[in-house]
């Protein structure tokens, strides 16, 4: 128990904060690699990008009750209240949740135009350029590197606001790392997903890749 009343309970559960940590570190990777000249390493990197991407799509429906959409996905109504500071909840605040969404959207779409891209020299492809042609997929090779100005900057407003709040006293990188953090009296704890539920997601996520590093021959 903390001083002020409150009790260290989960918050984030085992996927969410694996997803959230091997999201930075490959988003930093897939810059390393393509400035370094890895295409290869930087289109893997991609795919396992992608496949996190898709398995928390699935856990935000099937997971703990923090990782659920329903669970911190809200309303104009209730951004308003948690800025006007009469909201209480556990998980992602509602003007954090707004940008956990924008994130993850705008790494989705920097995903899938790398699906479709094609490096310069013609050596490199994503497994799914061969659907279009060279030119197309030059001119998505080009909004692919554009639109990573977008991820970048998203990425530190995220770091920003998280500053802002370990200003302010309270620390958000800590229970990302151990899964729990002192709560306010009354907030009920973390409702943990099945194991199961993850083995399943992921696996699927696994298989959808695959199904996409093949080339999508059912397309």
């Amino acid at each position: 128990m903390i001083g002020d009343g409150r009790v260290e309970q989960p918050v984030w559960d085992l996927p969410v904060r694996l997803v959230h940590w091997l999201l930075a570190g490959l988003i930093a990777f897939s810059w390393w690699s393509v400035n370094y000249h890895h295409t290869g390493w930087h289109i893997w990197s991609g795919c396992a990008v992608l496949t996190l991407l898709i398995f928390r799509l699935l856990w935000g429906f099937v997971g703990s009750s923090t990782a659920r959409f329903s669970g911190f996905v809200r309303g104009p109504t209730t951004v308003l209240a948690y800025l006007r500071g009469s909201w209480r909840g556990l998980g992602h605040t509602p003007l954090a949740a707004l940008s956990v969404l924008a994130l993850l959207g705008a790494v989705a779409i920097q995903a899938s135009l790398g699906l479709f891209a094609e490096d310069e020299d013609g050596i490199f492809m994503g497994p799914l350029a061969r659907l279009i042609s060279s030119d197309t997929s030059d001119k998505v090779r080009d909004i692919h590197a554009l639109w990573f100005n977008v991820v970048l900057g998203l990425i530190v407003l995220h770091v920003l606001a998280i500053l802002f709040y370990r200003w302010r006293g309270k620390h958000l990188t800590k229970p990302m790392i151990t899964g729990r953090a002192a709560l306010d009296p009354g907030v009920q704890p973390m409702r943990p997903g099945k194991w199961w539920a993850a083995v399943i997601c992921l696996a699927v996520s696994i298989g959808i890749v695959r199904w996409i590093i093949a080339g999508a021959p059912a397309l």
